[in-house]
């Protein structure tokens, strides 16, 4: 039997100090924010990761038709409004910084929903609801009223234009209304359709008080204009 060797600390062994206290209570809570401010600040931040990531299963929820489509486009919605709410205080947009920089800082791949936050807007916003345009009668055969909306909002949003509203948050809730009212209208992809949408993204990018230069609004007024020409040819 090997006799048991008497043990001897190497030169990097610990040896405690009895001289030393502890410092930290280990039944104590510690807290990760100081101030009343610093605790709703990190809530914020928080929620902004929550609804991300909500986006992003929502997004592949849909795609894999797991969701009905009023489901997800209420849901959607909500998420959209309260990211846009949480990330428009001042405070909060700071310790953001952006969408890129928070997905970097916390290791989120969430390419779904870096989309639709990029758009503003459900994916059944932008190009009409099956489960919608299968309740509503062929084009030749639509509600009259429901074409009046539409027709009214393009006049609206063109109206705005010329009188001036050049903000962000003056003109990105008309052309919504806009691109909704449509697509209860009609699911054709009729001329200059598109535009509607690439619109939407472009205010969407904006901050909430930036403005479209003149040369910008010219633009807007031109493409509206023609987009408004080819959802009235669809009703030919």
């Amino acid at each position: 039997m090997i006799p048991r060797q008497p043990y001897a600390p190497t030169p990097h062994s610990y040896v405690p100090d009895s001289t030393l206290s502890a410092t930290i209570n280990l039944d104590e809570e510690v807290k990760l924010a100081e101030t009343r401010a610093e605790r709703d600040l990190q809530d914020s931040l928080a929620e902004i990761f929550s609804i991300i990531v909500t986006i992003d299963e929502l997004e592949k929820a849909f795609l894999k038709d797991a969701i009905p489509e009023a489901d997800y486009t209420e849901i959607c919605e909500r998420s959209l409004k309260q990211y846009k709410s949480l990330t428009a205080d001042e405070t909060v947009a700071k310790a953001f910084v952006g969408l890129e920089h928070f997905k970097a800082e916390w290791d989120l791949e969430v390419p779904r929903a870096t989309e639709r936050i990029r758009v503003g807007m459900p994916s059944t916003a932008v190009t009409a609801s099956s489960s919608a345009l299968h309740a509503q009668p062929a084009v030749g055969n639509t509600s009259g009223a429901l074409i009046l909306e539409a027709t009214q909002d393009f006049i609206t949003f063109l109206d705005a234009l010329r009188l001036g509203l050049l903000a962000k948050d003056q003109l990105h809730p008309l052309l919504t209304d806009v691109i909704q009212s449509v697509n209860k209208v009609t699911d054709r992809d009729f001329e200059n359709r598109g535009k509607i949408v690439q619109w939407l993204i472009t205010l969407n990018q904006m901050k909430a008080t930036e403005e479209l230069s003149e040369e910008q609004a010219r633009e807007l007024e031109l493409d509206i204009n023609s987009a408004y020409q080819g959802f009235k040819n669809t009703l030919s």
